[in-house]
């Protein structure tokens, strides 16, 4: 193994045993997206493709896209919220940079994006085209850039705490041996109000080892696939009060031998919102707050998904929680809505339920955090 591989291995754990599987991890990781995959054709499931349409900003913007980046891109959504104009934004496992080249054109010139990648072969591939970019946009200073890190370590990385405004990432964090580290580590990178805004692969239990180190489950994002309910005491843990789901899609294993591999268990991918903010609490309390949606984020104009129940129609009062209050009004998202209220009086929990289950098929996945 190469230093930093041995250095990082180290620091994840004092153990034998965990320092092998940490070992295992990235050599399994590393030598699938940098070696065994040569374009998005090769995966054996569809936990790393994309299944809904991207919106149209993105779709354009995706057009100016260098053809080298997209074919080595290996997503399971699209983290890229609109709106995000001006803000600093991380990519955690940025790989080729696809997501990081179309974020550049969200953030605009004002903002700014930072992808962070242990594998040579893709920050070879994503540093190669971003003058050739930088140029189709028209930018006069470069606002994209790549680093080599482990998402587990980055300070290492040369990221500062409370340094961005959001971090994003694509079916990334199941590939880590210690989720719990890369999160702190988001959490950290954070400024207060900042978000965590990424799509990844889940699991309705707890995965047993032989799947979980299975070298292609490990490289087709199953093997390190969280357990759902194991991810939301995480984020609790590391400071993420009420993680929030906006989307959820069921994975389809197409390939024989991974099918009898992964048995009963049953996969999905799914989009979180991870807010940093102090006054989160771990329950939806009542403050009799009212929230209104200004209509002003763009390609959002009659309305804005929160999460998966949470649906602001324009300038119509909607009665929120006061965790909610605070994800709208004390984030980036702030100068969008309009909060009337405060936390000065109390009238008990919040009735935050989620909307039933369209058909049912996914009725088992937890949506999580305090408005569940």
């Amino acid at each position: 193994m190469q230093r930093s591989l041995r250095l990082a291995v180290r620091r994840l754990s004092t153990t034998t045993g965990a320092q092998l599987e940490s070992g295992k991890v990235y050599d399994s990781v590393s030598n699938y997206y940098g070696k065994v995959l040569s374009s998005s054709k090769d995966l054996k499931t569809s936990a790393c493709t994309t299944s809904a349409k991207p919106a149209q900003n993105i779709l354009d913007a995706l057009k100016l896209v260098p053809d080298p980046i997209k074919d080595r891109y290996y997503g399971c959504g699209t983290p890229l919220p609109d709106g995000i104009d001006g803000l600093d934004l991380l990519d955690l496992g940025s790989g080729s940079g696809r997501d990081c080249y179309v974020a550049a054109s969200l953030v605009g010139a004002n903002g700014s994006v930072t992808g962070v990648d242990m594998t040579d072969e893709q920050l070879g591939i994503a540093n190669q085209h971003v003058s050739e970019y930088m140029s189709k946009l028209g930018y006069k200073e470069e606002n994209l850039e790549f680093k080599k890190g482990y998402i587990e370590f980055l300070q290492d990385a040369g990221v500062e705490k409370e340094s961005v405004d959001m971090v994003i990432s694509n079916c990334v964090i199941n590939l880590s041996p210690n989720k719990e580290l890369v999160l702190k580590g988001v959490f950290d990178a954070l400024r207060e109000g900042g978000e965590l805004y990424f799509s990844d692969v889940y699991c309705d239990r707890r995965l047993p080892e032989h799947v979980r180190t299975h070298d292609v489950m490990l490289g087709e994002c199953l093997g390190g696939a969280l357990y759902i309910e194991d991810f939301i005491r995480i984020c609790r843990n590391v400071g993420f009060t009420d993680p929030r789901r906006l989307s959820i899609d069921p994975i389809t294993v197409t390939d024989p031998e991974l099918q009898e591999l992964c048995g009963n268990a049953r996969f999905f991918s799914i989009t979180y919102r991870c807010f940093k903010l102090s006054n989160l609490e771990t329950l939806c309390e009542d403050y009799g707050q009212v929230g209104y949606y200004k209509g002003t984020i763009p390609n959002h104009p009659n309305s804005y998904e929160l999460d998966d129940h949470h649906v602001f129609e324009t300038n119509k009062p909607m009665l929120v929680c006061g965790n909610t209050a605070s994800m709208v009004g004390e984030t980036w998202l702030g100068k969008h809505f309009e909060i009337v209220g405060d936390r000065s009086t109390h009238f008990g929990l919040f009735d935050c339920a989620p909307l039933p289950e369209a058909g049912g098929s996914t009725e088992q996945a937890s949506a999580g955090g305090g408005c569940c």
